[in-house]
């Protein structure tokens, strides 16, 4: 279903390296559900991917050589220039469909954050490993926060951007998404947990699992207890 949601009242941001075999999908997949959205990507490829994101009307920001993901992140957050921003990975693991949706519950339902759960189940998509790392690091937040996470990691979510505009996090590190859910909730933000699909994705995974749960650990004892 496509949306009227307009280029003010919505941007989804999205960061690149190497992503020319799944970004023209993606975007094509975006423009369907958010036709008048902006689209922003933060891109860092020596690949095309660049040029395909401009060829589907996307602006593109260059932060080459490669800063990693916090950078990126954080580029395309303060970079945006919508009401409401939409994360999501260029992989095609998320559903580009629930855009829409997650988009309205922050412009007309009050919410500062939505968050796009992989995690109502373990999916298909998501390696064992991976699923019982995120279990448990979502419930030792739950205990530490009092309140209950499924998916510390989600690469998919909505995000009010003024209250972007007026938080503070840690940038370098890895594990970003960890701290951009818990913060919010620290600042007492309305958050709301929205179950999505989640699928296999088109190329290869660029995650290191050591440094990412050292770093998730990191980021949930600093907010916590800083």
């Amino acid at each position: 279903m496509t949306s009227e949601l307009t280029a003010r009242e919505l941007t989804v941001a999205m960061i690149t390296r190497n992503e020319e075999r799944a970004i023209g999908k993606v975007l094509a997949d975006i423009r369907r559900a958010v036709p008048a959205a902006e689209i922003l990507v933060v891109d860092s490829s020596t690949d095309r991917t660049a040029n395909i994101a401009e060829a589907h009307g996307a602006r593109v920001l260059r932060q080459f050589p490669p800063q990693g993901y916090g950078p990126a992140m954080d580029l395309a957050l303060r970079s945006a220039r919508s009401e409401v921003i939409v994360t999501l990975d260029c992989d095609d693991t998320y559903p580009a469909d629930a855009i829409p949706h997650m988009a309205r519950l922050v412009l007309y339902e009050g919410y500062d954050l939505v968050d796009g759960s992989r995690l109502h189940g373990k999916p298909p998509a998501m390696p064992w490993l991976n699923f019982v790392a995120n279990f448990v690091f979502g419930l030792f937040a739950s205990i530490l926060f009092g309140r209950r996470f499924t998916d510390l990691h989600s690469g998919m979510r909505a995000y009010r951007k003024s209250m972007i505009d007026g938080l503070s996090y840690r940038v370098a590190g890895a594990a970003l998404p960890v701290e951009l859910l818990l913060r919010p909730l620290e600042l007492a933000c309305r958050i709301k947990v929205m179950p999505i699909e989640y699928r296999e994705r088109i190329g290869n995974s660029t995650m290191q699992p050591l440094s990412s749960a050292w770093w998730t650990l990191r980021r949930i004892l600093e907010v916590r207890f800083s």
